[in-house]
């Protein structure tokens, strides 16, 4: 039998005693199972996840789940990187544990049960470490953190300090809008395409924005402008948007046209 450690909130101990833990993540695929590490003699590996799964947010901290498992019992085990390029491998569970404890540094590594976790398979549920692990990605401690908009967390604790104590070159945080709204203006009518682009690189990532005093930006001679304004509202809250992008999808441009329709049809 394999021993395995998951790692949940602590309100949601005594369920996991009495039912078994749920097969409620998504793995590869979009299967749906549960996701567990091996129970290695390093106590920092075996709770590595820890600290990495509490950003997300927990009720009254974490507690690991240790469970037996059949050695015989296939399963999915490999870096979190791999799953998004579906390069994880089954395995049994006596072979998960042998991959990951010859590795040099597992760190990162996971395993998914594609099933549910059955009450008799619970072998202890303890308390955890709160400290223990890596936060955003392995070997994190001591690098500078990358504050661009596909790295940085939205309203995650100290998420706006850390962006302005080193703001992105490209992503921010940008100058605020009544800042913007000056550029555009002091550009002219129509206005420099240049100066007008930039402002509306800062407006996208925004979410929300002044609509009116952008819309006539929609007449801009420079079909580059007029598909600049498409991306940066798109993603607004803002009424009045939907409208825009009607009056923008009639566009004599076949950029600007496509661009409305990229964004209406993500998929």
């Amino acid at each position: 039998m394999a021993m395995f450690v998951h790692l949940t909130s602590a309100a949601d101990a005594q369920r996991v005693r009495r039912s078994g833990i749920r097969a409620a993540s998504r793995g590869q695929g979009g299967a749906r199972g549960v996701y567990c590490f091996p129970v290695l003699p390093s106590h920092t590996l075996t709770h590595q996840w820890l600290r990495e799964l509490a950003r997300f947010g927990s009720r009254g901290g974490l507690v690991a789940v240790h469970v037996r498992l059949d050695d015989a019992q296939e399963m999915l085990v490999g870096h979190y990187r791999d799953r998004a390029r579906d390069a994880q491998v089954t395995v049994t569970a006596a072979e998960a544990v042998r991959r990951i404890s010859a590795l040099e540094d597992p760190r990162g590594w996971e395993v998914f049960v594609p099933r549910a976790i059955r009450p008799r398979e619970i072998h202890r549920i303890r308390t955890a470490p709160q400290v223990a692990g890596w936060r955003y990605l392995p070997g994190a401690h001591g690098t500078r953190p990358c504050t661009c908009y596909g790295c940085a967390v939205r309203g995650g604790h100290g998420a706006r300090r850390l962006r302005e104590r080193l703001p992105h070159p490209l992503d921010g945080p940008g100058p605020p809008p009544r800042v913007l709204l000056a550029r555009i203006a002091a550009a002219g009518d129509p206005g420099d395409p240049a100066v007008l682009k930039e402002a509306l690189h800062w407006f996208a990532k925004r979410r929300r924005g002044p609509v009116a005093e952008l819309a006539r930006l929609a007449t801009h001679p420079d079909p580059t402008v007029r598909e600049e304004l498409v991306w940066a509202v798109c993603g607004w809250k803002t009424p009045g948007v939907p409208a825009l992008l009607d009056r923008l999808a009639t566009d004599p441009d076949v950029d600007v046209r496509e661009a409305v329709e990229a964004v209406r049809s993500p998929e």
